[in-house]
């Protein structure tokens, strides 16, 4: 069969001095990976390279992939995808993914920029305050998720309020106001995140409607989602459809 022209031309964009191992190895496996993710899968949808490579690499932060994840961050690199983005994605994935499971990849970002001649740190994105990252956090919440906010706050538990105040000042005050990724390509961040996690299917919903709240359609979601088929396998993304349809059914 071989691998298509198409795929070789966008794997090429992507990875131009990169030939894997399992080309030697697994030359049957590479031809049918790369076939399916390299042109069926980029000819459906409306994303970017740009934005198809950043929830790419959130979903595999997410999904434990640190061996894929450094090969894909040379592509992300490679079609525009700046050190800020990818710091961002990083930090945006602690408080969904917590930061034992982010640690790793930071380290390996911060190997492959040093070895890019990126100087670490990098410019801070932060914009509040420790006096100002409830309140500010809060309104990030309110904006994505209107009136429901001031409802979880009046129907939590006392003994759990506590959570709630650190969803605004941590979750949302601490990242979500961060500079470097605006707030719609975060909810894109987060759905990627939450579609590769398993039992968090409240959050995917709710995220799923945060997305919309920020001018993320439904195509688009579904364009994430069947870009992210090849590394996260069908059942999450038969999962995440139908929480897609039921959060946004199909007319007609």
């Amino acid at each position: 069969m071989g691998i298509s022209d198409t795929a070789n031309r966008n794997h090429g964009k992507l990875f131009s001095n990169y030939t894997s191992k399992m080309k030697t190895t697994d030359p049957e496996l590479v031809e049918v990976f790369g076939n399916f993710a390299f042109d069926e899968v980029l000819a459906y949808g409306n994303l970017s390279d740009r934005t198809r490579l950043m929830v790419t690499l959130a979903t595999l932060i997410a999904a434990q992939c640190l061996s894929e994840y450094r090969i894909m961050l040379g592509g992300a690199l490679n079609v525009g995808v700046t050190p800020v983005e990818v710091k961002e994605i990083l930090y945006q994935a602690v408080p969904y993914c917590g930061v034992a499971k982010v640690i790793d990849f930071i380290h390996t970002t911060n190997e492959v920029l040093q070895h890019m001649g990126v100087t670490l740190p990098l410019e801070g994105q932060s914009t509040t305050t420790p006096e100002t990252r409830k309140e500010k956090g809060r309104t990030v919440q309110k904006r994505i998720y209107g009136e429901r906010i001031d409802r979880m706050y009046a129907e939590s538990p006392k003994n759990q309020i506590h959570i709630q105040e650190y969803l605004s000042g941590n979750c949302f005050g601490d990242f979500y106001t961060r500079r470097g990724i605006d707030t719609k390509t975060r909810e894109l961040l987060t759905f990627s995140m939450l579609l590769s996690l398993a039992d968090c299917e409240p959050q995917l919903k709710g995220h799923i409607q945060g997305n919309v709240n920020v001018g993320n359609d439904k195509d688009t979601l579904l364009s994430v989602v069947t870009q992210l088929l090849p590394y996260v396998g069908y059942p999450r993304t038969l999962h995440a459809i139908r929480c897609l349809n039921e959060v946004i059914p199909e007319m007609g």
